[in-house]
């Protein structure tokens, strides 16, 4: 994590001690985030990160009176203050009143706070583990992106001791929802096939979103599908996506080498690196930028 923090507004030290005990959302879990690339200065893909934050808000009853424009400000602020251009940034609306053991004299309903970090290197790609009913696809709050985080962080590093990178989390019908901090996808013959929202319990990914909606290359179909682990173990290739991690191929699950027959995955990263490089210049045309 850098030196400085957002609060509410401000740039505050990262060890300053900002939290109060009787504010619910940091002791519950009350509230939503996301992580963002910063690409130059440029917060890639902002809109739809503050539209999937306001949409899981309003689901979860979080407070979200911040403007997308005046939270964009205060984001960018904090990039220049960490001289951050090329970081991973995480924001996140955390609800402070409610239940029985809310604080007294708080001042307000939701606390707004962000991080930059430097950016990881991934590698060539992940090795992957099944997690069975990890996700539940017919659950009320499925897909929400919440600050409750506690089952993917557990998830996470019981994999990691067993040597994994990453779990494949299984829903309630033994089908393919996600992994832990990404989404997951199957290349078979022309198609590309992704867990659909609504059934698999899957989060609606930001990378993912862009490949369905704006990402085309000729001969090529990508498209949600309910898949089962065999589903992947018989595909061409399989990958997976995030904010962090862009495309990534998936070289193994449970110790078995999958293939990695690279028609299309490279073309993939191709086209996804090209809509990049294209946001950022126009946001730079427009100012909506910060620069060392």
């Amino acid at each position: 994590m850098h030196p400085h923090l957002l609060h509410n507004g401000a740039i505050r030290d990262t060890r300053e001690k900002l939290l109060s005990p009787g504010q619910v959302g940091f002791l519950n879990g009350w509230g939503v985030f996301s992580t963002l690339r910063v690409f130059d200065g440029v917060l890639f893909a902002y809109e739809r990160h503050y539209a999937r934050m306001k949409r899981d808000a309003e689901l979860l009853r979080v407070p979200f009176e911040i403007p997308a424009a005046e939270l964009k400000k205060h984001l960018l602020t904090l990039v220049e203050a960490n001289q951050a251009f090329n970081s991973t940034l995480r924001v996140a609306v955390v609800r402070n009143r409610g239940g029985l053991f809310e604080g007294p004299e708080l001042s307000r309903d939701a606390d707004v706070v962000a991080f930059t970090a430097d950016l990881t290197n991934w590698g060539p790609g992940v090795k992957l583990t099944y997690v069975a009913h990890a996700r539940y696809g017919a659950g009320l709050f499925a897909g929400v992106k919440t600050t409750s985080w506690t089952q993917n962080l557990a998830i996470n590093d019981e994999v990691h001791a067993r040597g994994f990178d990453e779990g494949i989390l299984l829903n309630e019908d033994g089908q393919v929802s996600e992994c832990t901090s990404a989404n997951i996808f199957a290349i078979v013959n022309d198609r590309v096939w992704t867990p659909p929202l609504g059934t698999s319990g899957c989060l609606p990914g930001v990378t993912r979103a862009i490949l369905l909606e704006e990402i085309a290359i000729p001969g090529l179909k990508i498209e949600e599908r309910e898949l089962s682990p065999s589903d992947l173990e018989d595909a061409d290739q399989v990958f997976i996506t995030s904010t962090t991690r862009d495309l990534l191929p998936v070289l193994s699950i449970d110790g078995e080498a999958l293939s990695q027959e690279r028609t299309w995955l490279p073309r993939l990263q191709q086209a996804f690196a090209a809509y990049q490089t294209c946001y950022v210049a126009g946001q730079a045309r427009r100012g909506e930028m910060v620069s060392a």
